[in-house]
């Protein structure tokens, strides 16, 4: 099976310093931040487009642009990328999301993919009006995904739930294609509702032996459940020509961050409900900037000012597609990536690793092939003349 790809619209700011925020912190970094415009954020999706990337994560919180109103206004600027939309169910009516999602495939032409986040701060979630406890927050989750599931299948939906309730609700027109649900998350509450409704499991870039284990308890409780799930994992990525320039670009990220940053954003993180933040956390055990390492090319120092995924794949091109390779080995086939800032680092990556895995038979760009990039030998002569005939 070819790897997917796909890249991240940083709708709270990008620059060339890592960009905190997220999971209950606040957006800051060590240097200037770039806005993120329409045009900014248009040349990232239109690089990562042509690159080869398949889609873009947007995120969703009060730390960032919304995600709905901002892939709606890229799509105008690109062609095939699609967007992977982050939403939170405890903040629209589920027949409402149903609705929109059809009219974004609609408009979009099928470009619409649907990350399901349900919220693992309270603080944050009570700021939109949401009183639930993790717990019941999921068991809602669950009740919305059935609600919006039902209506992609052009079925008339009556519910009266724990939690949501709707009477006669239909969608005029159906999406096609049904949007595929991408979901995460690493607690004993997360698991049944992700098994039951989502097409891709996501995991946060934790060493593969971690991975694998959350990937077999997740396949268990789909196989359970009737089902088979796709696997996506979320990482952060510095690849450069050789490994010494990428951790010499890492170690420049780490030396611009200050110890009171990362105490300050640790603190914030600390209070977070996430299991897969305390597991992010303790990668680096709380905020240790001195052993960042935690398994071959996987660093941690993103963590240490940032919520959320909290490592990078660090190495040559040729060391990045080997441990992309360690992960595909584990069941992942998707993989949601990232780097600071996004719109350098998508070339780094798209014109360095996803070459070396097309020549190993593990990608192929997505676009029709009279439009994907040409690898060419550099300088290589592109016609031999032949010698003249002796006379």
């Amino acid at each position: 099976m070819s790897l997917r790809f796909h890249w991240f619209l940083p709708t709270n700011g990008d620059g060339r310093d890592i960009v905190g925020g997220g999971h209950g912190v606040a957006t800051g970094a060590a240097g200037a931040i770039r806005p993120p415009s329409v045009a900014y954020l248009g040349q990232i999706a239109r690089s990562a487009e042509q690159l080869g990337f398949e889609g873009a994560l947007t995120p969703t919180g009060a730390w960032c642009e919304d995600a709905w109103l901002t892939c709606a206004m890229l799509t105008e600027v690109t062609e095939r990328l699609k967007f992977l939309v982050a939403f939170r169910p405890g903040q629209i009516s589920p027949t409402l999301a149903a609705q929109m999602a059809s009219t974004f495939q609609r408009q979009s032409r099928g470009r619409l993919l649907l990350n399901v986040v349900t919220g693992g701060e309270s603080a944050e979630q009570r700021a939109y009006g949401d009183f639930l406890g993790k717990d019941e927050r999921y068991a809602r989750t669950g009740e919305f995904l059935d609600i919006v599931t039902s209506l992609w299948r052009g079925e008339t939906v009556t519910r009266d739930g724990a939690h949501l309730k709707v009477d006669r609700a239909r969608l005029s027109r159906l999406p096609d294609p049904v949007p595929d649900v991408y979901f995460g998350g690493s607690s004993q509450a997360a698991g049944p509702v992700a098994a039951r409704y989502s097409d891709v499991y996501l995991t946060w870039g934790e060493p593969p032996a971690a991975v694998d284990e959350k990937l077999r308890w997740m396949a268990g409780l789909a196989a359970a459940a009737g089902r088979t799930l796709r696997f996506g994992i979320r990482l952060h990525v510095i690849s450069r020509d050789t490994a010494d320039e990428a951790w010499r670009q890492a170690g420049r990220l780490i030396e611009r961050v200050d110890d009171e940053m990362i105490r300050k954003v640790q603190s914030g993180l600390s209070q977070s409900e996430s299991e897969g933040q305390r597991r992010m956390r303790e990668l680096h055990g709380g905020g240790d900037r001195h052993d960042l390492t935690v398994a071959p090319n996987l660093w941690a120092g993103v963590g240490l000012v940032r919520g959320g995924a909290g490592t990078a794949l660090v190495g040559s091109h040729a060391e990045v597609a080997d441990r992309i390779e360690e992960y595909a080995g584990l069941g992942i086939t998707e993989f949601i990536l990232s780097g600071y800032p996004h719109l350098e680092e998508a070339y780094w990556f798209g014109e360095g690793v996803l070459p070396i895995l097309a020549e190993r038979g593990r990608w192929r760009h997505p676009a029709p092939a009279a439009e994907a990039p040409q690898t060419i030998s550099p300088f290589a002569p592109t016609h031999v003349r032949e010698p003249a005939a002796a006379s």
